[in-house]
């Protein structure tokens, strides 16, 4: 699921909001978690070809060693 790269970011905000203290944030994130979960879940149908470079190399995130797919 070309998706990944969006819990692993959620995921890396609430551990981060959780680890400094940060409650409010960390209710956010979750609740955003979740609703990524549950709108990528819905989505039917194949990926949209245009969400990624031309080439089909998968592209970088800015400021991080991630890549999405």
């Amino acid at each position: 699921m070309h998706h990944e790269w969006v819990f692993d970011v959620l995921q890396d905000m609430l551990s981060y909001a959780t680890l400094n203290g940060l409650p409010r944030l960390a209710e956010q994130v979750a609740e955003a978690l979740e609703v990524a979960r549950e709108e990528i879940a819905a989505l039917d149908g194949p990926c949209d070809p245009t969400d990624g470079p031309a080439d089909g190399a998968p592209k970088t995130v800015r400021g991080t060693n991630r890549q999405t797919h």
